[in-house]
């Protein structure tokens, strides 16, 4: 613990630059601590503040510049791998879609104080085609805010993470064993839920070719992209299908038919919201609800048809286009 914070005092502005620039390419290295530490360092007059928040502003930007030329040289499936490493996959797509889908350019402001958020954000502002000179403004005002908001924290509470860091130094195998164990059980709580969630659906999943087969036969299934409007707008889908958020899912359930199959299929890792879509289906007696094994990326890979429309409004036991009612 001395040593790194004598690295921190002897490097200053350059050591937080690096941690920060590590942290917002996905690294899963502590930014904010080091953040809070420097402004601690600052107001002892052992770093230079300003320095250090002009450091963590350019490398948190550069590391979001990076991020928004990915999206907008990859798309979608950007935001589908960062999903896919996160210790929460079935809402980290959607969550990040409603979010951005609201708050647009202003989302990215508060971006670093969101959880997850940060990472995903300027992706999918590249994926949507967002102003470079826009989205580099919003980027930079999240890094003040973020950053500039954590060296503050440091600077006012200089004495208490004086104390903290004594107490650390002198318990440092209790302070990394705690940790340690606080994120194991996070691990596990996460890992269980998925568990169970797999578990439940596990038997009731259809592959590509048996919904292929279906729907050449009679009576065809109803087949559901589960997604926010963003996601709908931003990739194709099955044709024929149905364009549903979970929300409404769960808020129309009594619409779905119980005499055919409903198929459920996602653009998101794991098939984590279709197989939610058909877990609250199953758990009010729907025992035809079937997520589709592999999403959209599987149907794609298989050259199943595709086209983009407008999403679907259901009457009772059917569904049909906005305004056939």
């Amino acid at each position: 613990m001395d040593a790194l914070i004598a690295s921190l005092a002897h490097y200053g502005a350059w050591f937080v630059g690096g941690n920060v620039l590590l942290q917002q390419l996905g690294l899963p290295v502590p930014a904010v601590p080091t953040l809070v530490v420097a402004g601690a360092l600052s107001a002892a007059g052992r770093i230079n503040l300003f320095a250090t928040l002009g450091a963590a502003i350019a490398a948190s930007v550069i590391a979001d510049l990076v991020w928004y030329y990915a999206g907008r040289l990859y798309g979608y499936q950007v935001l589908r791998f960062l999903c896919r490493i996160s210790l929460s996959p079935d809402t980290c797509v959607r969550e990040t879609e409603g979010i951005f889908e609201r708050w647009g350019f202003y989302s990215l402001i508060v971006s670093k104080f969101v959880p997850g958020f940060s990472t995903v954000g300027p992706p999918i502002a590249g994926a949507l085609k967002m102003s470079v000179w826009r989205f580099t403004a919003a980027a930079a005002a999240s890094a003040l805010l973020w950053a500039g908001a954590a060296l503050a924290a440091g600077w006012l509470f200089s004495s208490q993470v004086d104390f903290v860091l004594a107490w650390m130094t002198a318990h440092l195998v209790a302070a990394v064993a705690w940790i340690a164990i606080a994120l194991a059980l996070w691990i596990g709580w996460k890992a269980l839920k998925r568990w169970r969630l797999a578990r439940f659906v596990h038997a009731a999943r259809i592959t590509v070719d048996e919904l292929r087969e279906r729907l050449a036969g009679e009576p065809k299934p109803l087949v559901v992209d589960v997604g926010s409007s963003l996601a709908h707008q931003s990739r194709p889908h099955i044709r024929g299908a149905a364009l549903m958020d979970l929300d409404r899912i769960a808020r129309e359930v009594a619409a779905f038919p119980g005499d055919r199959d409903i198929v459920f299929y996602c653009a998101c890792p794991n098939e984590e919201s279709s197989k939610r879509a058909a877990q609250i289906l199953l758990a009010k007696g729907f025992t035809r609800a079937r997520p589709l094994i592999g999403g959209i990326d599987a149907w794609l890979a298989m050259g199943g048809d595709v086209d983009h429309g407008m999403p679907m409004t259901f009457v009772r036991g059917a569904a049909a286009p906005d305004g056939a009612r």
